[in-house]
């Protein structure tokens, strides 16, 4: 009888990575659950109301958006200014783009009501609506991340060893680059301006009533969607050891998101206190509430300081050297940024004018969300996170050491079957 012993198989071992794919699963069960509810009883489960009827969902939607700008932007510094070193930027960009906009989707799902009318929009055309053309760019943009992404699912280890003859179809789509970035470039714009726009034109709130808003909601979508394309590249590579960064494509990046972040406080000041010049109801009552009253707080240290000095003095110096604090500076711009969004979507809400009769009065109401509101939105965000994990495990999209899509030849070697070391 031989002595040799039969070698027993690996034991599953819990890593931090099943952790915390677990507790973000948890999250969106809690979402699918909200969401259910809200599908089931509509509207009334939730704190929205008449004179609320756009909350937390609307900002985390306009927050998703916003912080997906790093896709058109990069994709555009690529293949129409030819920067190509910034290439596997552009390819993390644009795969957090197309989670930002699912994001947002999943949010408008949720939030209309009637999801089974979603596609009203794209039938029964009105030119004539901004919500129309927010949606049709929506659409037609979500699709172009779609086509853009598809090469980064195609290069994939497991696509090229389980269906190569699909994953070099889809690594082909990178032909049209050049003609999606400009696709891209177009649909984007007018999507982050229509989105301020949106706002900017209900002369009935005379605290949005603005051609600003379109320029705010475009400069606002320029610092934040860079900012979270760095942060989460570098957090990434802090944490998985199969994300690998070039620090001076970063360090690049960092530089233009540091003077973009002038020009967005520039016409933060200029958006807010350009109101002060003449008195129209209801106008300079939002600017109170949001500099002195129930939004001051999130105004002044949410937005202002955190989100806008704090992170200017730290890009604007040698402390950007230091990882840590750049790292710090681009989550405190993400977090402005949302910041914004949500003063921005609640002050022209909250400020409610009654019209009598030879006296226009202001009046003020109040919200805050319901826990089916939380638990929906934290199903979504956790949605996010998910995929981006997703992402960096299995899809390599951040690795600044892969080939460029231009370099890689089509007679390539197929990648071995033996399983990856690492986490």
């Amino acid at each position: 009888m031989s002595t040799a012993t039969a070698a027993s198989p690996s034991k599953f071992k819990i890593s931090n990575f099943h952790l915390w794919m677990l507790f973000l699963a948890t999250l969106m069960l809690f979402g699918v659950v909200a969401g259910a509810l809200v599908f089931i009883n509509g509207l009334q489960v939730t704190n929205l109301s008449d004179l609320v009827p756009w909350g937390l969902w609307i900002t985390i939607d306009l927050s998703s958006i916003a912080l997906s700008a790093g896709a058109f932007l990069l994709c555009a510094a690529v293949y129409l200014l030819g920067l190509k070193k910034y290439q596997p930027v552009a390819r993390t960009a644009t795969y957090i783009g197309l989670i930002g906009y699912s994001m947002a989707v999943l949010c408008l799902m949720i939030d209309i009501g009637r999801p089974d009318r979603f596609w009203h929009a794209l039938v029964y055309w009105n030119p004539h609506s901004l919500l129309w053309e927010v949606t049709m760019c929506v659409t037609l943009y979500f699709s172009v991340l779609t086509l853009e992404a598809m090469p980064i699912l195609g290069s994939a280890d497991f696509m090229k060893i389980r269906w190569p003859g699909l994953s070099q179809r889809l690594q082909g789509v990178h032909k049209l680059a050049p003609i999606l970035a400009v696709a891209g470039l177009g649909f984007s714009m007018l999507h982050q301006s229509s989105l301020g726009a949106v706002y900017g034109i209900l002369k009935a709130k005379p605290i949005w009533y603005s051609p600003g808003l379109s320029v705010l909601f475009m400069a606002s979508a320029i610092v934040g969607g860079p900012a979270l394309t760095v942060l989460a590249s570098m957090v990434a590579s802090k944490i998985s050891p199969r994300a690998k960064v070039k620090d001076e494509l970063l360090e690049n990046v960092t530089k233009f998101i540091a003077w973009a972040l002038v020009g967005y406080l520039y016409f933060r000041f200029w958006d807010a206190l350009s109101v002060t010049y003449t008195y129209m109801p209801g106008r300079n009552e939002g600017l109170a509430m949001l500099t002195k009253n129930s939004l001051s707080f999130n105004f002044w240290v949410g937005e202002i300081f955190l989100g806008g000095v704090v992170p200017l003095i730290i890009l604007h110096s040698r402390l950007r050297e230091r990882d840590a604090l750049r790292m710090l500076a681009l989550l405190l711009i993400v977090g402005g940024i949302v910041a914004y969004r949500w003063d921005t979507n609640l002050v022209g809400q909250l400020v409610v004018l009654s019209y009598i009769p030879q006296s226009i009065t202001a009046r003020y109401t109040n919200y805050f969300p319901s826990l089916i509101e939380f638990m929906a939105g934290a199903g979504i965000v956790a949605y996010g996170m998910a995929m981006f994990t997703l992402g960096v495990r299995y899809l390599n999209i951040v690795n600044h050491d892969a080939p460029l899509h231009d370099e890689v030849h089509e007679e390539e070697p197929a990648p071995s079957l033996a399983p990856a070391t690492g986490d």
